[in-house]
């Protein structure tokens, strides 16, 4: 069973970055996708970016051009930049992986926009 650790999180400035970082316990086939759902306060959980070999990296509409995903699989892990981070980003960042079919899922780190 794979198990992912994310990391990362915090309060940041409207206008700041951050980046989430999440490891796998094992290693995940470039073609098994990974990536970042989030879910705020009151809200339904959303999918953020996610990524695989073969395929465009996706983004969610709202995201695009301010964050970015990336992937080392040497590492086992997967990246969330976040740029120019606005309030409405502020929620709990889940780090996901599918893999033979199974979703997989961190624990969460939330992120806090605020001034």
């Amino acid at each position: 069973q794979v198990q992912l650790v994310e990391s990362g999180g915090g309060l940041v400035q409207p206008g700041g970055s951050l980046r989430l970082s999440c490891a796998a316990s094992e290693t995940i086939l470039s073609s098994d996708p990974m990536g970042w759902y989030r879910q705020a306060p009151g809200k339904e959980r959303e999918l953020v970016a996610r990524i695989r070999s073969g395929r465009d990296p996706e983004l969610k509409d709202s995201v695009q051009g301010r964050f970015t995903i990336s992937r080392d699989n040497a590492k086992k892990t997967v990246y969330l930049q976040m740029n120019n981070l606005k309030p409405d980003d502020t929620a709990v960042y889940f780090c996901f992986v599918r893999e033979n079919g199974i979703w997989y899922w961190g624990k969460g780190t939330l992120v806090t926009v605020s001034s």
